[in-house]
C-alpha cells in the first residue's frame, strides 16, 4: 500500500526554505499570501519590528461573493495594494507562502501589481 503524501507538510517545508531568504523591512515589507479551500488572505508585514502593516482577505464583511476563485484573489490583490498606497508603501517583497506561483496566488500578485505595488 502506498501512503499519500501530505501536501501541506511539503508546502510548509517549501515555505520555510523561502523564508530563510525572504524578509520584510520597513522600507520594503513582505507581502504574505495564505490560501485555503474557500478563502484567500494577504498581509503586508515588517519582519524587523514584527508588525502587520496592512491586510486584506475574502472573509471581510465588505467582500461579496465566493472567496475561493481567481476573481476573488484578484480583488484581494487590488485591495491590499490600495491599503498599502494609503500607508505610503509602494515596494514589497512577494512571499508566496510555499504555494506554486499559479492560479489564485498568481492572480493575487497580478491584482496587487495592477493596484500599484512593485515587486
Amino acid at each position: 500500500m502506498v501512503a499519500k503524501k501530505d501536501s501541506n507538510k511539503a508546502r510548509l517545508k517549501r515555505h520555510k526554505r523561502v523564508r530563510g531568504k525572504v524578509s520584510g523591512t520597513a522600507e520594503r515589507p513582505r507581502l504574505d499570501v495564505f490560501r485555503s479551500a474557500k478563502n484567500i488572505y494577504a498581509q503586508v508585514i515588517d519582519d524587523v519590528s514584527g508588525v502587520t502593516l496592512a491586510s486584506a482577505s475574502t472573509v471581510e464583511k465588505d467582500f461579496a461573493g465566493y472567496g475561493g476563485n481567481k476573481e476573488a484573489a484578484k480583488k484581494v490583490g487590488q485591495a491590499i495594494a490600495e491599503r498599502c498606497k494609503a500607508k505610503g508603501i509602494e515596494n514589497v517583497v512577494f512571499d508566496r507562502g510555499g504555494y506554486l506561483y499559479h492560479g489564485r496566488v498568481k492572480e493575487l500578485a497580478e491584482g496587487a501589481r495592477e493596484g500599484g505595488l512593485q515587486f
